[in-house]
């Protein structure tokens, strides 16, 4: 028996989303109420966070999720920047269109004020490499072959998602605190390293009688009793919409001269993602990208004000 590409690649992001759901309270209940009204979860996009700086034996920024995507399949399609808040990012793109695009950013570290840029790197500059030696010969054998043996799936797939968490060491408390003032995203990245930023459910496909639309889904989400983002991005009608829940809290270990001590920080959130046809030169065709503009926004998700 046999376990193809794509199967290993819907398994790993089922086995992320279950993990996901027992830190991101507000995405379990977003799950549980749409299964409950008939509807179903499919995802739009999966967000991962990055630092363009050395980080030891593990790729650098977008390269440290992008270099696994390669053997999933998945193709860059286009890059974004976002310049006030000195980060890049990339998204990627399934031959399955309901396999969810993958939003890969990072943070450019060498842009930073020379106390932050030391801060990070003395953090992330020994960080090892999480998979191992049997795992890159499996993903060359997947690329090559198209499918591995169900055991050897079941081993890559257990791997890969132990890789999805904070790879390097503890970073001292007063970094992540002073870091924070300068980029809330440079904190949380020293905080949660490779965890996954954000599930975006895909409106489109929820099914939900009475949550036909992005809006009725935020009024149900709230009337239920979720925190949700103010505001939804972009108008009625238009190619791209997004809102999101508040980010869940969660205690985070940090260093200080006395040992090390939990804290409260951010964590993850869920995304709501509703996407329109458009015409472009004739031709009316669904939008898959994302606009600067909105992303801009909700990377600010994960601020904190409590520390």
């Amino acid at each position: 028996m046999k376990t193809s590409r794509k199967e290993i690649t819907r398994l790993l992001f089922d086995t992320l989303w279950g993990k996901y759901i027992e830190r991101v309270s507000y995405a379990k209940k977003y799950s549980d109420l749409v299964i409950k009204k008939g509807g179903k979860i499919v995802f739009d996009h999966i967000a991962f966070r990055t630092l363009n700086s050395h980080t030891g034996e593990q790729p650098e920024g977008i390269r440290a999720i992008k270099h696994i995507l390669n053997f999933l399949d998945y193709k860059p399609v286009s890059e974004y920047n976002f310049s006030k808040k000195k980060l890049k990012a990339f998204h990627f793109e399934h031959p399955d269109e309901l396999f969810p695009k993958i939003f890969v950013s990072q943070l450019e570290v060498s842009k930073l004020p020379g106390w932050a840029q030391t801060a990070i790197n003395k953090t992330v500059k020994n960080t090892p490499y999480l998979l191992s030696d049997r795992s890159i010969g499996l993903l060359r054998s997947l690329e090559e072959n198209g499918d591995l043996p169900v055991e050897a799936a079941e081993y890559l797939i257990k791997d890969l998602v132990q890789y999805f968490r904070r790879p390097w060491n503890i970073p001292q408390k007063d970094d992540v605190l002073k870091i924070n003032d300068v980029t809330q995203y440079g904190a949380w990245v020293l905080l949660h390293g490779n965890s996954v930023n954000h599930f975006a459910a895909y409106i489109n496909y929820q099914n939900v009688k009475e949550w036909p639309d992005l809006e009725t889904t935020c009024k149900g989400l709230a009337n239920s009793g979720i925190p949700m983002k103010e505001e939804i991005e972009g108008e009625r009608g238009s190619k791209l919409r997004q809102s999101a829940t508040q980010a869940v809290k969660e205690e985070v270990k940090v260093k200080t001269d006395g040992g090390i001590e939990k804290i409260t920080w951010t964590s993850a959130y869920l995304e709501l993602t509703e996407r329109n046809h458009f015409t472009e030169n004739g031709t009316t065709k669904l939008f898959t990208g994302f606009l600067g503009a909105q992303a801009t926004h909700l990377f600010d998700m994960t601020q904190t004000h409590d520390n």
